[in-house]
């Protein structure tokens, strides 16, 4: 029986290609297959523009192996398991034929990422590997030149606002907020109405060419921003 491929999950970082890992950067010199998921059919995928400077060293990058799947930007569970089933099936096709199969996604691998979907369902029947890459908000602190938490302080990162928010600001040293597209107005208020002092800033396509950091919350609120939340407490 030919031997089966292995999935290596690879987080590419928050955009700057020099940020990708030593390690990333070696396996994506040499797999065979990249799979490249993205949120629509008119939609680039942001994870392949950070690693093509990389692909494009390759000498067999014209003949080269990306697949791009749709994983839309949906809420339904029931749809969403659908698309992560038929992802997994498509990767488990190209591990079943020996080849070793790369998922990329933004930031880290392990962190709010849709190949953790993909990773369980493959789990005890292939080989896998996953490679860290840098977050979001460790490279918008660094952006900052400024520390996420210190000593004891407790970091908080929040992928969406829901009744917990008083526990989370009312626990939280530093508080993360991911995908800050999706903040409200509401949210932002009842944030910023907070008795205890407080330093807020967003970064939008943090280390990217188009990199931006904003005092408090963004109104444009592009896809890649992030806010940051400090309580300067005494």
């Amino acid at each position: 029986m030919a031997k089966k491929g292995k999935l290596i999950g690879i987080g590419v970082g928050p955009g700057d290609t020099e940020l990708l890992t030593l390690k990333a950067a070696k396996v994506l010199k040499r797999v065979p297959v990249i799979f490249s998921p993205k949120s629509s059919k008119e939609k680039d995928s942001i994870a392949l523009s950070i690693i093509r400077p990389i692909l494009e060293e390759r000498e067999d990058y014209k003949r080269l192996m990306i697949v791009a799947p749709i994983f839309p930007m949906i809420e339904d569970k029931q749809e969403l398991e659908k698309v992560w089933t038929s992802a997994s099936e498509m990767i488990a096709q190209y591990l079943d034929s020996g080849r070793d199969v790369a998922f990329i996604t933004l930031g880290d691998s392990s962190v709010f990422s849709t190949y953790s979907y993909v990773q369980k369902k493959l789990a005890g029947k292939y080989e896998i590997e996953t490679i860290p890459g840098i977050t979001s908000f460790t490279a918008c602190a660094a952006t900052r030149n400024k520390a996420l938490v210190e000593q004891n302080q407790i970091l908080t990162i929040v992928p969406k606002i829901d009744d917990r928010l008083e526990q989370v600001l009312e626990y939280s040293d530093s508080v993360v907020l991911m995908k800050a597209s999706r903040n409200t107005s509401q949210l932002e208020a009842t944030i910023e109405q907070k008795e205890r002092n407080k330093e807020i800033y967003s970064v939008q396509n943090c280390t990217r060419e188009n990199e931006k950091i904003i005092e408090g919350f963004s109104n444009e609120k592009p896809y890649l921003t992030t806010t940051i939340i400090q309580f300067e407490d005494d």
